[in-house]
């Protein structure tokens, strides 16, 4: 019988630290979820809590106020664009276009200041950057090229700020911004509908400038003063708006028009 080798008290010693060792990191790996975000500042939810603020219309967020503003900015140059669209245009439907910019920006630009009178908050006078290169670019053209510029980039603006509209409706606390946002979204959506009727709309570089595209930079505007003593409850839309606010405004769409042709390529 051949002689069973000494027992190597190392060896049992180095075996067990591994087994140990690993059924720590076992439990490290299963614990550390639930430590690092049980008592974690920073979440979203901290962060909304942070920029809310108690008006008398309910809870107004860092998002419905940034809302509030682009709403503003959007009457700032789509007024004056839809104003130079009945001018410039071409077709009838551009020019058709163009007067529902500035039929929908006007009731729009006149709810937006009384529902910034409501809330206390600062609205900007002037477009941004983004907003005055798209300005000079439509006063930089003629013709059935003015036609293509104005349906796309006020085609683009509009689906920008149009998935920004529905998700302040959906989770907005504030009765003002939630009034605001249901006439947003019925102007925004009949804007768009009418610029798709000019038939000047390229559906696959609109597209991809929705995916690769980032949205204009916004001014935000300060909140008010300080919460009121007492934020509830929150009242309805409108018990005592400064200005009368008129009717929403309806249009009849009018009918799709065909794509029109091709540019010929410039000949150098």
């Amino acid at each position: 019988m051949r002689p069973r080798p000494p027992v190597n008290g190392r060896g049992i010693f180095t075996g067990t630290g591994i087994i140990i060792t690993g059924l720590l990191a076992t439990f490290v790996a299963l614990i550390f979820p639930i430590w690092s975000y049980a008592d974690r500042s920073g979440t979203s939810v901290d962060v909304l809590n942070a920029q809310t603020v108690s008006t008398r219309y309910g809870p107004l967020s860092g998002l419905d106020r940034d809302f509030v503003t682009k709403v503003r900015l959007a009457g700032l140059w789509e007024l004056p664009a839809g104003r130079q669209a009945q001018q410039k245009g071409t077709t009838g439907a551009v020019r058709t276009a163009g007067q529902h910019l500035v039929e929908g920006h006007t009731f729009l630009d006149e709810r937006v200041r009384g529902v910034a009178a409501e809330l206390g908050l600062e609205l900007p006078d002037e477009p941004n950057d983004q907003q005055k290169q798209w300005l000079a670019t439509l006063n930089s053209t003629q013709g059935a090229d003015y036609d293509r510029q104005f349906a796309n980039i006020l085609r683009l603006a509009h689906g920008r700020v149009f998935s920004v509209v529905a998700q302040v409706r959906a989770g907005t606390r504030n009765s003002l911004v939630r009034a605001l946002a249901d006439d947003a979204n019925t102007t925004v959506l009949d804007h768009i509908k009418v610029l798709e009727a000019t038939g000047y709309v390229d559906f696959d570089a609109l597209a991809r400038d929705m995916v690769a595209g980032s949205t204009p930079p916004i001014t935000n505007s300060p909140a008010p003063a300080g919460p009121t003593t007492d934020p509830s409850p929150a009242f309805p839309a409108f018990p005592t708006f400064p200005v009368t606010p008129s009717p929403s405004p309806s249009y009849t769409l009018p009918p799709p028009a065909s794509s029109p042709p091709p540019q010929a390529p410039e000949i150098s």
